[in-house]
């Protein structure tokens, strides 16, 4: 019989770390350590009684959550991209990839979890400083709905969008795609995890969404298909994943709010809100990419994902907002302000993220060194 101590939870002093250096982490290192940690076989149980075995990683991790917050600078741009991929590998067991199954083997690590959540809470409590939460308790949420989409469904041609357009080469646009193909490979994927529960006119339309995304269940119809297919046609892997290194913190921030979002349910309103802005802001940038590929005298296939896109999201964006968030604010009244902040953090995180992916394509653009 096995012993009653492995179901209590662990004590997390056993986690903690006592020599930590705030000057130089080595972030590459800590990291290479992480990994090991995520496939050691009964980790929690482990570092009971080996505490060294994390010993690099809880060093970096310690220095990066001082660091990331508290000032704007390369050791604040590094200490997050070093929280931002360690919280994407835990966030990632949440997905199947058809792989080796040992990878598995701690998906419900105590640890991992307890790490996970240090990073939550740091990072999630300074994205929400960027936000007046006060002010959007105070409006009329579905007007403001309303609103919001209604500008943000044909926005105005801001710099980027018309670069992007007129001037973005070859060598941009493949970098634009290696960057993206990090969610676009797994697009949706995140939406499965709020599906479940009572049926309603809400949940029937999620559902929907979820199935046209998946090609109505044919693999060649699905989106993440079409991706792969132009990232072939432009000589780019089209294996999962490939090309993580590339990918910026603020890229990865917006893909794990994500996963933060649709794994509470007490975050339904926020995700929802998140989703609504994306259904209904996507179709025009894609268009923006479309025209690039055009210009660029690209095949069909390696432009036929943003005409798909196009196509089924501006119905997707007025699904979400008619039939998902208006509903929804309507049958929350006290909490639909939180539909407004899942919309306002989901677009202020991904101008941020669009801001910093433009200036790697343009450094990209006049570079010869990049591996692909």
């Amino acid at each position: 019989m096995m012993e009653t101590r492995y179901f209590k939870p662990l004590p997390k002093n056993i986690f903690r770390n006592t020599s930590v250096d705030f000057q130089t982490p080595n972030y590459a290192e800590a990291e290479q350590q992480f990994i090991k940690l995520l496939t050691t076989e009964n980790l929690d149980q482990q570092l009971l009684s080996q505490p060294d075995l994390n010993q690099c990683f809880e060093a970096a991790l310690s220095s990066a959550l001082t660091v990331a917050y508290t000032e704007k600078s390369s050791r604040s741009d590094a200490a997050n991209l070093f929280l931002h991929r360690t919280l994407y590998r835990i966030n990632r067991l949440n997905f199947f990839w058809y792989s080796d199954l040992n990878q598995y083997t701690n998906e419900r690590s105590t640890y991992l979890q307890w790490v996970r959540d240090r990073i939550e809470d740091v990072w999630q409590a300074w994205e929400l400083a960027q936000i007046d939460v006060e002010s959007l308790k105070k409006q009329d949420v579905r007007q403001a709905l309303i609103q919001r989409g209604d500008a943000d469904l044909n926005p105005p041609l801001s710099e980027n969008k018309r670069y992007i357009r007129e001037e973005m080469t070859l060598a941009g646009y493949r970098h634009l795609i290696a960057i993206v193909s990090l969610d676009g490979l797994v697009e949706s994927s995140r939406l499965c995890h709020i599906l479940g529960g009572a049926s309603n006119e809400v949940q029937a339309t999620l559902i929907r969404v979820l199935i046209e995304e998946y090609g109505n269940g044919r693999l060649t119809r699905k989106h993440s298909t079409f991706f792969a297919q132009m990232m072939e046609e432009l000589g780019l892997n089209p294996e999962p994943e490939n090309y993580l290194d590339l990918v910026p913190w603020e890229v990865l921030a917006s893909i794990n709010h994500n996963f933060l979002l649709t794994q509470r349910k007490r975050n339904f309103l926020r995700y929802n809100g998140g989703f609504t802005y994306f259904e209904i802001y996507g179709p025009s940038a894609y268009k923006d990419y479309m025209a690039a590929a055009q210009r660029l005298n690209l095949s069909d296939q390696a432009m036929g994902y943003w005409e798909l896109h196009i196509r089924e999201d501006e119905r997707h964006g007025q699904w979400m907002l008619h039939n998902v968030a208006l509903p929804l604010a309507e049958h929350y009244p006290d909490q639909a302000w939180e539909l407004l902040l899942g919309y306002d953090q989901e677009k202020l995180m991904g101008d941020r993220a669009g801001s910093v992916v433009m200036q790697l394509i343009k450094n990209a653009e006049i570079r010869s060194d990049i591996q692909y």
